[in-house]
């Protein structure tokens, strides 16, 4: 698949969970699909890394165990200062790159016309993801030009990495390689640029929270 400039990336939080092998299986396919794509954020990543072993090398044995909010300030000092370094342009797509990136790949196969598409509704297909983690659904979506997704709001965290397409959001654009993140807080109402068909990776711990009662009741039929 090919990317432009990514404008949006991990939060430092996530990045560090991952870093540190806090996340489950299905919220690190979502980093690590975004990561394969991502110059900018491998780097912080290989930052983080750096980081996390010379804050080990610095500790003396009586003081090893640094609270978790002292050392993610430590941390987060560090990657500011280093932040301009970390930045680089995405590399060329090499010719005959396969259309979805590793370990996304792995799970669906190597083109979007591999995944076994099931019908959302009048103008979007999903394909549920089978992972390890239990309460955790991990699903790609796909959803027709220009076509708006019903407005909801969220029960948990939602991971959203575009793949295809683009969609406007809260008055953000997210094109391909770009990684959303939501919680509880958010009432959203995504819809599709006009340009063509959007498919993204989306994992969630909680169903969407419907506004619209109409959807409500249709939820259990669509398992969303």
């Amino acid at each position: 698949m090919k990317t432009g400039t990514i404008h949006h990336h991990i939060s430092d939080a996530l990045l560090l969970e991952y870093a540190s092998g806090n996340l489950e299986e299905s919220w690190s396919l979502a980093v690590a699909t975004h990561l394969a794509l991502c110059p900018h954020c491998r780097a912080r990543l290989r930052l983080m890394e750096a980081a996390g072993g010379a804050l080990m090398e610095e500790a003396e044995p009586e003081t090893a165990e640094i609270s978790e909010d002292a050392s993610w300030a430590a941390l987060q000092a560090r990657l500011q200062a280093t932040d301009v370094e970390a930045k680089a342009k995405p590399a060329p797509a090499a010719p005959g790159a396969a259309l979805i990136p590793e370990p996304l790949r792995s799970y669906v196969g190597a083109t979007f016309d591999d995944v076994p598409w099931r019908r959302l509704g009048l103008y979007a297909h999903q394909a549920l993801l089978e992972t390890e983690d239990k309460g955790i659904q991990v699903r790609l979506l796909r959803v027709d030009a220009g076509k708006p997704l019903p407005e909801h709001s969220h029960g948990g965290r939602e991971l959203t990495l575009v793949l295809h397409g683009s969609f406007t959001s809260e008055g953000q654009v997210f094109g391909p390689g770009d990684f959303e993140e939501e919680d509880e807080d958010t009432i959203h109402q995504p819809v599709v640029g006009p340009e063509s068909e959007c498919i993204c990776l989306a994992v969630t711990d909680a169903p969407l929270r419907f506004q619209s009662r109409f959807m409500r009741v249709l939820q259990p039929l669509l398992d969303i």
